[in-house]
């Protein structure tokens, strides 16, 4: 089984999703958008391996009364990059075992319609997912939670 890296884990974050939450930078990513502001984490052996100490933190910054977090949101890189779609899984089912009453967003480059049986399961655990590459020509700053103009964001739940 390959471990999935990742580049970056904010456990205190305002910026990506609603409130205050954990957010996690993936590596990995086969869509490499011209104009991507993360182009370090296209490689899916940079950065440093997500461990199993790395996802328990992740669990209990979710669960610390000190900090009131709204959930956890999920980037990259993609998280449904083909190396990334076991370790993913396993932290997304965690989450919603382990942690009553937080929200889970997941941003990929994939779209609904590309996804396939692996990666769908996954989004059974997800409740906002916001799709498509990144295009620089319909790249909007005003638009919230997502890049450019393409990209949708899916309430799921």
């Amino acid at each position: 089984m390959t471990i999935m890296n990742y580049h970056q884990y904010y456990p205190i974050d305002v910026v990506n999703g609603p409130g205050t939450r954990c957010t996690l930078f993936v590596s990995g990513c086969v869509h490499q958008c011209r104009g991507c502001y993360n182009q370090a984490t296209w490689r899916t052996d940079s950065g440093t391996p997500f461990t199993q100490q790395a996802e328990d933190t992740i669990i209990a910054d979710l669960n610390d009364t000190r900090i009131k977090r709204r959930g956890l949101s999920l980037s990259g890189g993609d998280p449904l990059h083909p190396a990334n779609l076991s370790a993913v899984l396993q932290l997304v089912k965690r989450v919603r075992s382990e942690c009553v009453g937080k929200d889970i967003w997941l941003w990929s480059g994939y779209t609904l319609g590309e996804l396939n049986s692996q990666q769908r399961e996954i989004l059974q655990y997800v409740d906002t997912f916001i799709d498509g590459k990144f295009i620089k020509e319909q790249a909007d700053p005003r638009l919230e939670w997502r890049g450019s103009a393409n990209q949708i964001i899916h309430h799921l739940k």
